[in-house]
């Protein structure tokens, strides 16, 4: 297939030669020695060639069945193209230097000859050689690749089973294996059924935590019962507690101005109470007593209420105020926290009795809470009114 591909070049130039001047060589340039030495040259660097080409083929070819890529496949037929087109335009060239040299035969001045060559025929035949040599520097780069993506895969494979290795290794290590060869050494002498005894040590990291838990203890025990540098469970509890109290009030604070005719608690603690009596004496005592005896409004010590006498009706009373009986809506003046606490005083004074007492006035009112005894003092007392009212 390639004889007559590496015998072209060389027929080529002795053609050349015999069509030099129109006249018939009077002696073979096969002859000279740098002739020789070309056309050898030429022939072994087209074997060289075509050895290249077959070694690009058959790596591109390999490498794209193991890939399995359309992409690569491609590259690999680029390739080989390339490689025959350049092929094809070394062997086209020679005849067209040829036909070059024809032409300039009929010049009337004498070539210029280089060892029994003329001119052209030495400038075609050194063309033929420098586009070889590109050949083959391309055959050999698409080559380099080819092995240069291989030699990754091989890298990458190498790295993944020496990192699998290291895995196995370290775990090997922390459970302290030993391989099952060594187990005549460790074997006690000791069977059980078949179940013979081994002296294996207990894997580091069970003795590391064991460890670390006998430091604990001796930390713990030094610091909670000797020096007493940190609280115990009660002790803690006790902090706790205390903190939480702290919080507590600290929100009862911010929280007291919350309150209203829903959520209004009778308050009976001192300090509250004598808020309230203040609040009162400067604002209440003028229509209702100082001791709530009852002067343009009606007595807040008896039973007898106009408008309920439950902590939120008191507080509602106070808050919103009756302006058609005369009675001042106070929540533009007082804070929720101050009706709160004139509405506990007005409530501590239920029972007092105080002198120049106002005649009772609206509905009596029973407490959910009242005692039996009450019950019965206070339907005694309906049962008066019902007879003075007649």
């Amino acid at each position: 297939m390639y004889k007559p591909l590496l015998l072209l070049p060389a027929l080529t130039v002795v053609q050349q030669l015999m069509a030099e001047n129109g006249e018939p060589p009077k002696e073979s340039s096969l002859n000279d020695p740098i002739v020789l030495t070309m056309v050898i040259v030429m022939l072994i660097l087209l074997l060289v060639i075509v050895l290249l080409s077959n070694v690009v083929i058959g790596t591109a070819q390999f490498y794209t069945q193991k890939e399995k890529e359309k992409e690569e496949k491609a590259k690999a037929s680029k390739a080989a193209i390339t490689a025959t087109a350049l092929i094809g335009l070394l062997l086209l060239s020679a005849p067209i230097f040829a036909q070059d040299a024809s032409a300039l035969s009929t010049l009337p001045k004498k070539p210029i000859s280089f060892g029994g060559l003329s001119q052209t025929a030495f400038l075609a035949m050194a063309g033929v050689l420098v586009a070889e040599l590109v050949v083959i520097f391309a055959l050999l780069f698409q080559l380099r690749i080819f092995l240069a993506k291989e030699k990754l895969e091989v890298i990458s494979e190498e790295v993944k089973a020496k990192a699998a290795k290291n895995r196995v290794s370290l775990w090997d290590k922390l459970n302290s294996f030993r391989p099952v060869e060594q187990e005549a050494d460790m074997d006690l002498g000791h069977d059980y059924d078949g179940i013979r005894e081994l002296d294996n040590r207990l894997p580091p990291w069970w003795l590391y935590g064991f460890y670390i838990c006998i430091i604990f203890a001796v930390i713990y025990l030094w610091r909670f019962h000797v020096s007493h540098t940190a609280p115990l469970a009660q002790e803690e509890l006790q902090i706790a507690m205390q903190e939480a109290e702290i919080q507590k009030e600290s929100y009862l604070k911010k929280s007291a101005n919350n309150v209203d005719e829903n959520s209004v608690k009778l308050l009976t603690d001192a300090p509250a109470i004598a808020g309230g009596k203040a609040i009162y004496d400067q604002n209440c005592a003028a229509c209702h007593g100082k001791a709530g005896e009852g002067v343009v409004g009606p007595n807040l010590t008896d039973d007898y209420w106009l408008h309920g006498g439950s902590v939120q009706d008191v507080f509602k009373t106070v808050k919103y105020g009756w302006p058609e009986k005369g009675m001042k809506s106070w929540k533009d003046d007082l804070s929720p926290i101050q009706v709160s606490q004139v509405t506990s005083f007005i409530k501590s004074l239920h029972g007092s009795n105080p002198p120049n007492a106002k005649e009772k006035q609206g509905e009596i009112f029973q407490e959910a809470n009242a005692t039996p005894e009450t019950n019965k003092v206070d339907s005694t007392e309906k049962k008066v009114a019902g007879i003075t009212h007649s």
